[in-house]
């Protein structure tokens, strides 16, 4: 998955938005078990999850603060 930047994010429809907050957040948790299991080869990914997280959420908030 490539890193998404907030600009392109703006052009995506709030249930867009939802959909890969939610696909993110699973890849995480996926990341999360492959941790405990000593399974993980790419830590580095957790702060870029993290990251595409908070990306999305602020997006949505803009959206929803224009939407009032």
């Amino acid at each position: 998955m490539s890193v998404l930047k907030a600009k392109d994010l703006r052009n995506l429809s709030v249930s867009e938005l939802d959909e890969k907050k939610k696909a993110v957040e699973k890849e995480l948790f996926e990341l999360r078990q492959k941790k405990v299991t000593g399974q993980l080869d790419k830590p580095h990914r957790f702060k870029l999850l993290r990251h595409e997280i908070a990306r999305l959420n602020t997006v949505r908030q803009e959206k929803a603060k224009k939407n009032v």
